[in-house]
């Protein structure tokens, strides 16, 4: 039986308990492993620490965790260019640049000149943030709208996109 290829670059898209993360998960381990796991997840308080705790329990053995709160770009061109990379998520990293002061259009472009020039493919996840309500604040307003373009950005140069709800996935793309 010949081993499954995957597109160069897949977008995982989703609500909040979608289950897009488990079905990005499922998509990569489809080809022979070790894979790169790079989490932008930051422990501040316990229920995040539990989230965390949550997804690495849920990984068998052959993933090897990158912790990239910032520096996505980097760890995709220099530490995970030639393993099958899941980074997740794309939500949390915005939320990061923007809590760090830096403009998410150019961490945008350096990401995706980085996953360019990568060997292995890669699987990104992000929270669809654009279906509900319009936040009541300016700062929610402006994280909805740079993480609604990083999605548009990424979505346009990925070879496959795939919108998960209630666990179904419904592929937009590819």
């Amino acid at each position: 039986m010949a081993t499954p290829t995957l597109p160069q670059l897949t977008l995982v898209l989703g609500g909040a308990r979608s289950g897009k993360s488990a079905y990005a998960e499922r998509f990569l381990t489809a080809i022979p492993g070790p894979w790169a796991y790079v989490a932008t997840a930051e422990a501040y308080d316990d229920e995040m620490r539990e989230r965390i705790r949550h997804h690495k329990s849920r990984r068998r053995a052959g993933w090897m965790d990158h912790e990239t709160p910032l520096e996505l770009a980097d760890t995709l061109a220099n530490h995970t260019a030639e393993l099958p990379t899941l980074v997740d998520c794309l939500t949390l990293w915005t939320s990061n640049l923007m809590h760090a002061g830096r403009p998410v259009s150019d961490a945008a472009e350096a990401l995706l000149a980085a996953v360019a020039k990568r060997v292995a493919p890669c699987v990104m996840v992000a929270n669809e943030v654009g279906l509900g309500i319009v936040p009541d604040n300016p700062l929610a307003r402006a994280f909805r709208d740079e993480a609604g373009r990083l999605n548009q950005k990424i979505a346009a140069a990925a070879d496959r996109v795939i919108f998960v709800a209630a666990g179904l996935p419904l592929t937009l793309k590819g």
